[in-house]
């Protein structure tokens, strides 16, 4: 069902990982008979525009194009303040200037809806429920197939409602930023194999397994479970096609200590403990909203990176690293296809 819907070959869907992925992975994937995702959240229209003709000039395949639906917070300077007094010791010891406050993820917003109907690629996925009832309507006109992230029940019936035509599934495993959108309590949050079959029996909609997943008995069990498919990220990130940096791509390989954490970028997000996490969080009271948090943390990153250290770098990664090898995208969907 998923595989008609979607016009894929194989049920594995790339998680589009902002940071660490351009057009490149996607492609691989694709042709690979999966379907490959890019991650949209951190660029700008004219940016989004060169990727999507990219995208299209590079494969025939379907992709998608994900985005994500927060709404942006309101500024608060007194935070801010606390949270750039917390981060000043390790701005005197890299011996850095503090970073000005930025945004670096933007929500879904009509302009990046008019490139997106402009172009009409096949899939669009959203983190953070879904974009408001126009801009999705806008959407759905150029026959684009929606999915997006639900992390409870309570937000697959949501997704469901307003129009959603599939329903990732994130496991309190997964990767990355937490999907949830019509909760901030992080005791709602549960495993994979728990979630998709209740998810499964609560809508009509395909399920796409996503959280812990990184090899074929991985893919069978969330199959067996009622999934169509499934969503995986980790894996694919000592892909040559990942632009993950060297210090993530050698934490990867040596690390299997993960948490959530707000500590980059203001909102539960899952990645590698490293010592920012455990000096400060792993959940900050003090940390701005999302995404404001990671303005002031980007200086430290980029010192520490150029040192060789992964110190202050948001280096996401689920629960389970085991699926990661350093072999190209299209020959690792393959071979989760072939063992599944």
């Amino acid at each position: 069902m998923l595989r008609a819907l979607l016009g894929i070959e194989l049920p594995i869907i790339q998680a589009p990982m902002a940071g660490v992925q351009d057009r490149q992975l996607a492609i691989a994937v694709s042709n690979a008979g999966g379907l490959g995702s890019l991650p949209a959240a951190m660029l700008s229209p004219e940016a989004l525009r060169t990727e999507l003709r990219a995208l299209k000039a590079a494969t025939p395949k379907p992709f998608n194009v994900n985005f994500f639906c927060h709404v942006p917070p309101a500024p608060d300077p007194a935070r801010e303040a606390r949270w750039r007094a917390a981060l000043s010791p390790y701005y005197a010891e890299l011996g850095v200037a503090e970073g000005a406050p930025s945004v670096q993820r933007v929500p879904f917003d009509d302009e990046l809806a008019d490139v997106v109907a402009e172009l009409a690629p096949p899939v669009i996925s959203f983190h953070f429920g879904l974009p408001s009832p126009a801009r999705l309507a806008k959407l759905k006109r150029t026959g684009a197939k929606i999915l997006s992230s639900a992390t409870t029940v309570e937000e697959a019936r949501w997704l469901e409602a307003r129009g959603a035509d599939a329903i990732i599934a994130q496991g309190a495993e997964a990767g990355g930023h937490r999907g949830m959108f019509l909760t901030e309590d992080l005791t709602t949050q549960i495993g994979t194999l728990a979630l998709v079959p209740q998810i499964v029996a609560a809508t009509k909609l395909p399920v796409i397994a996503a959280g812990g997943i990184a090899d074929a008995r991985g893919i069978a069990a969330a199959l067996a479970l009622g999934a169509a498919g499934v969503q995986i990220g980790t894996a694919y990130m000592l892909c040559p096609e990942a632009t993950t940096s060297a210090v993530h791509r050698a934490a990867l390989v040596r690390a299997h200590h993960t948490a959530m954490t707000n500590v980059f970028t203001g909102r539960p997000a899952r990645g590698i403990v490293n010592r920012l996490v455990r000096d400060l969080g792993p959940m900050s009271p003090i940390a701005p909203a999302f995404p404001l948090a990671a303005a002031a943390v980007a200086p430290l990153r980029a010192a520490a990176e150029k040192a060789g250290s992964g110190d202050f770098s948001p280096m996401w990664a689920g629960q389970n690293t085991s699926g990661c090898r350093p072999i190209g995208a299209a020959e690792l969907t393959r071979d989760l296809a072939r063992e599944l």
